[in-house]
């Protein structure tokens, strides 16, 4: 058996303490960049912990989901105000755009060098600035991750800056700044931070570690997430969730994802669609896909996998792999989520999506290649 494990530097989880943030960061910069969503206000309590540590700091909000655009501005901001720091304070936009930020501070040359896809791809060479990462979401796990998803609006897709440099020196996660969440993110981000742990869980590179993440990650978001959606101000759910999306993200990173994900960067990159979202309207049809491909070709260690992964979903030692559908189903309509048509995706897209999907990096991790008729049956599913 052979396998690497890479995380954040430093892990710091508990209600409360971003009250910490001062001591945390003093050590790291004392002039910080704080990335943060369309809401700057949000980080008003951060940048005054931040002030008592005598740590000075300049805002750089990210109204969506961060394009090349953004982290070109980012970095040239971070550099004209002297800050050594990068804190990503917000959900997975602002998360990664201040992972990118950090590592093109330190690295010389356009950001096109290093992108997948449509870059040159070449590795980073120097370890990015020093990065705090806080999320206010419990969903992307890019606190945790060593890749940034930008999109690219000439191209019209969503790509990855990614390595090993681009890990958290820091990830923060107080579960109590994601109480006020809108029900519709709640629910959103929490089926991503699932739909992570039910991927990587059946990736063909999960390890021993990640699926330790991944089953005890299964069971506290199948617990909790629906409480998070219909009692928001559940702090115990909340930290629930907290801890789900933490364990998905370090176990995606280490173990990749797969088909849902391989659809959801193309159709991020052209439409105006939230990424938890998508993750959410496709999970339950992917995963039908999934295990009637693994049922008629598939190993029989494979076909366990799922049976393990709908008796942890279920929470019943007696459930067949099949079980997990009507569960996924169910829980995205009691959640309120939209088909993909709701964002724009027809049937006229359906052949430039395929072709797209099955060249991304996360179709890779897939449990079995899935054919161009597959992936199609199951993106129309998903637009409803």
């Amino acid at each position: 058996m052979h396998f690497e494990f890479a995380t954040a530097t430093r892990i710091i989880f508990g209600s409360g303490r971003l009250s910490q943030v001062g001591s945390i960061a003093r050590d790291l910069g004392s002039r910080a960049l704080i990335v943060t969503g369309r809401d700057t206000t949000r980080a008003d309590a951060l940048v005054r912990f931040l002030g008592g540590a005598n740590i000075a700091s300049e805002l750089f909000s990210v109204p969506g989901e961060p394009t090349l655009d953004t982290v070109t501005r980012g970095t040239a901001l971070a550099r004209s105000e002297g800050c050594a720091l990068v804190i990503g304070f917000g959900g997975g936009s602002a998360i990664d755009a201040g992972k990118a930020i950090a590592a093109m501070m330190t690295n010389d040359g356009d950001l096109l060098d290093y992108l997948e896809v449509i870059g040159r791809g070449q590795p980073l060479t120097k370890p990015s600035a020093s990065f705090i990462a806080i999320p206010t979401t419990a969903g992307t796990g890019a606190e945790v991750t060593r890749n940034a998803v930008l999109g690219s609006p000439e191209h019209r897709v969503k790509v990855s800056l990614r390595s090993a440099h681009m890990l958290p020196r820091v990830a923060l996660i107080d579960p109590a700044l994601t109480l006020d969440l809108p029900p519709a993110v709640t629910a959103s981000t929490g089926l991503d931070a699932l739909t992570q742990l039910l991927e990587a869980y059946v990736s063909i590179r999960a390890t021993p570690m990640t699926d330790a993440l991944c089953e005890q990650g299964i069971r506290i978001a199948a617990r909790s997430l629906e409480r998070t959606f219909t009692t928001p101000d559940d702090l115990a759910a909340r930290e629930d969730m907290s801890l789900a999306a933490l364990y998905s993200g370090i176990a995606l990173a280490n173990a990749g994802l797969g088909a849902v994900h391989g659809f959801a960067a193309p159709i991020g990159g052209m439409f105006p669609a939230p990424h938890g979202a998508v993750c959410a309207a496709l999970l339950p049809h992917v995963w039908k896909t999934n295990l009637s491909a693994i049922d008629s070709r598939g190993t029989a260690a494979q076909r366990e996998r799922f049976s393990k992964a709908a008796r942890v979903l279920c929470n019943d030692p007696s459930a067949a792999s099949a079980d997990a559908l009507p569960w996924l189903g169910q829980i995205c309509s009691r959640l309120k989520i939209a088909p993909l048509r709701h964002y724009g995706v027809t049937t006229q897209d359906a052949d430039e999506i395929v072709a797209r999907a099955a060249q991304a990096s996360s179709m890779k991790a897939n449990p079995v290649t899935l054919t161009a008729a597959e992936l199609r049956t199951t993106l129309l599913a998903a637009c409803g």
